[in-house]
């Protein structure tokens, strides 16, 4: 069996960062980028910075700062007829994973046309997408190095899955000076959104040896840096410790894929406009404890990660251990309890599910779910 790994072609990481990453622009000759970001970050002067770069480098920048938390077919469109009204010849995301996967919607549909819809599922498109370097100020999604794009569609409330090599960035950027003084509950929600990441590409059935190498990495560093970063979000250690650990939880999923936390997660946000990460954190116990039927072993290998003592335990009871750091890290880091507190009604289930088991991430899960079961994860979730 033949495995392909997909990863950005350059990956800047550390402080200062940033400024490599501009001279890399204006060395690949682009002259006219589609900055794709989010009001909050424009407002509080956070683009300002990249775009100062930009012109000192020569090359001007078209901002398109109105992307949603849960990016919709809408931000694509509008963005889109943007960067063709001033003819850009790249595309920069700046944020975190909302900027970065609108920007991916973006960039396909301008090489290869249609809707966004189109492109929906595992290597749809037929052409590489306008070029896109996606700088990251969050340490989570790992959309930044990704070839996952997730889109709300607002007519269907679901989020759509693309899978696709093509929307890959040609350069990606950690730059944990961006990282700083963000929001506790952001952090915790992205760092928790990293930990799903790893765990779930730990026990996909496309795991491989160089993607079991850095989830449990990942799992490792988020356990041993994310309630300091959370704590102290100007520990610039912490968010630099961070940013590796979603940058390789990324390298893990986007080769291995995901499972049903995800699955599940995107009809929740895709429902009820939730936080992704925040849906996640909730699910990821709950998904695993179904997992662990199939895989106590490699659950085994997580709560070893995760800082467990398993030495007089067996697979299933060291699984059940990994388990409760899991849901401990959650409580530490101010996660909700259950979707209950989110607003999530136990009336929309069905509908829940039915979209879960559609949503290209669960295929690699271990285990897979009928109806029933997935219905019965959103209980024990609620």
């Amino acid at each position: 069996m033949s495995n392909a790994f997909y990863i950005p072609s350059l990956n800047l990481m550390g402080a200062g960062c940033l400024t490599e990453a501009v001279n890399t622009i204006k060395a690949h000759g682009f002259s006219k980028a589609l900055v794709v970001t989010d009001n909050v970050l424009n407002k509080i002067g956070a683009v300002n910075k990249l775009t100062t770069l930009l012109d000192n480098a020569n090359v001007s920048a078209v901002i398109y700062d109105a992307t949603k938390p849960n990016p919709t077919i809408e931000n694509v469109n509008d963005g889109l007829a943007l960067l063709k009204e001033n003819q850009c010849d790249c595309v920069i995301s700046f944020g975190g994973g909302s900027p970065h996967d609108c920007a991916k919607g973006i960039a396909l549909l301008a090489t290869n046309g249609g809707e966004i819809k189109d492109y929906e599922g595992v290597d749809v498109s037929a052409k590489p997408q306008l070029p896109l370097i996606s700088i990251n100020t969050t340490a989570g999604t790992a959309s930044e190095m990704t070839r996952f794009c997730i889109i709300t569609d607002e007519a269907r409330h679901i989020k759509m899955a693309i899978v696709d090599k093509n929307v890959t960035p040609i350069v990606s950027v950690n730059d944990p000076e961006l990282m700083l003084a963000k929001p506790a509950s952001l952090t915790a929600a992205t760092g928790m959104d990293a930990l799903t990441h790893a765990i779930e590409a730990y026990v996909s059935v496309a795991a491989t040896p160089v993607t079991d190498a850095v989830a449990i990495k990942a799992i490792e560093m988020v356990q041993a840096n994310l309630r300091e970063a959370v704590r102290n979000g100007d520990n610039l250690e912490a968010r630099d410790n961070m940013a590796y650990a979603q940058f390789m939880a990324g390298m893990a999923f986007n080769n291995a894929s995901l499972g049903y936390v995800h699955a599940i997660a995107h009809q929740l946000g895709g429902f009820y406009d939730l936080p992704h990460g925040v849906c996640n954190a909730i699910l990821l116990p709950h998904v695993q404890d179904y997992n662990a039927k199939v895989v106590p072993a490699r659950l085994a290998d997580v709560a070893r990660a995760m800082g467990v003592n398993t030495a007089d335990m067996n697979d299933a009871q060291a699984a059940n251990a990994g388990l409760e750091a899991i849901r401990q890290l959650s409580k530490d880091v101010n996660i909700p309890s259950g979707l209950e507190e989110l607003g999530v009604s136990k009336d929309d289930f069905d509908v829940l599910a039915q979209n879960a088991l559609k949503d290209a991430c669960g295929f690699t899960n271990p285990k897979q779910a009928s109806h029933d079961e997935v219905v019965a994860i959103l209980a024990a979730a609620l």
